[in-house]
């Protein structure tokens, strides 16, 4: 239940996020939005605002916004159709910047719920918050509150530094200057190695909980992740990485694994999910936001717009295509679960 329930949490903000993008940007160019709409299959409830029906449907993976232009015969069913305010009766902009948002939203999203975890648990810092007993760094004499400003003259300018230099150095004994009081001191500390193989000195850090520092680090690891998912990603292309893909299956699993470990664990990984997400959604694959953007550009290039029809049924032979490939994917992914167990 507990899975079930992450689950619900996790899908349902990253496409709420997603495809509140589309919609806001679309209402704020003048676009009919003819339906907003989470998840797909036969409707459980909704409710009409204007000229916009909201509902909630079936399936929970994925959802859609339907707007005015997108396709006629579905105008042709809508009393309140207004030709003026169609999709394709804006600008180029306009409509790229529609699909666009949702890509961009699923960024957004991934930055603030990093950020609310730097703000509730807190940042690690270079300064000492707590000493194990018995620890390296115990026994050499660092205190509590003590700032670690170098590491055999290498400067610490956070934690992760801070880490990394204990762990270059394997266990040989190590030169660390702090800050204490205002003054600086020099301790001679040999790192432990752990059952794990990490090489630890026995410091847990003072946590910086400061919301403006927190927004920033949530936007900067973001961006970071973002750049080593497409890192990866051409590795892979290029055959230097392992081809490793996971399905709806596998992420349960990993939401049902982050929400045993806790909450903060599992905003982390839905702000992962949504990074995935919204890179995905830009890939030019037919049926996917990258795709539509592709067209779009080709518009331009050309000065005149594919014909709909053409590109409808390239969007329905790309969907069908990632559908056959999600069906591949889950089905190894049922098979990698059975294999580990779980």
């Amino acid at each position: 239940m507990q899975t079930f329930i992450a689950s619900i949490f996790v899908f349902g903000i990253l496409i709420l996020f997603h495809e509140l993008g589309h919609f806001m940007v679309a209402k704020s160019v003048g676009i009919q939005v003819h339906e907003f709409s989470m998840g797909f299959g036969p409707k459980l409830f909704g409710f009409k605002r204007g000229d916009t029906s909201y509902n909630l449907r079936v399936f929970p993976l994925g959802g859609f916004v339907r707007m005015a232009g997108m396709d006629p015969k579905e105008d042709e069913e809508e009393p309140e159709y207004d030709k003026e305010r169609a999709f394709n009766s804006k600008t180029i902009g306009q409509r790229a910047g529609v699909i666009a948002a949702g890509p961009i939203m699923n960024f957004v999203l991934a930055a603030l719920l990093l950020a609310v975890v730097y703000m509730l648990h807190g940042m690690p810092t270079t300064v000492v918050g707590d000493l194990m007993e018995g620890s390296p760094a115990e026994q050499a004499g660092l205190q509590v509150g003590d700032r670690v400003m170098s590491i055999n003259g290498n400067k610490i300018n956070n934690w992760s530094d801070l880490v990394s230099q204990v762990n270059n150095y394997s266990g040989q004994e190590l030169k660390i200057a702090v800050e204490h009081n205002g003054q600086l001191r020099e301790y001679s500390v040999t790192p432990r190695k752990t059952e794990e193989g990490r090489y630890i000195i026995g410091i847990k850090p003072a946590m910086d909980k400061n919301p403006l520092r927190a927004v920033w680090l949530g936007i900067a690891t973001t961006v970071q992740v973002i750049l080593l998912i497409i890192t990866f990603i051409g590795k892979m292309i290029i055959q230097q990485a392992p081809m490793d893909l996971g399905g709806p299956v596998r992420v349960v699993a990993e939401i049902g694994n982050a929400a045993q470990v806790g909450i903060f664990q599992l905003l982390q990984l839905s702000a992962f999910l949504s990074i995935n997400l919204g890179l995905f959604n830009l890939f030019p694959i037919p049926a996917l936001d990258g795709s539509r953007l592709m067209f779009l550009a080709w518009e331009k290039a050309a000065g005149k717009p594919i014909d709909p029809s053409k590109e409808g049924f390239i969007h329905m032979i790309g969907f069908g295509l990632l559908l056959l490939l999600m069906v591949f994917i889950t089905y190894n992914d049922i098979l990698s679960l059975m294999g580990s167990g779980q």
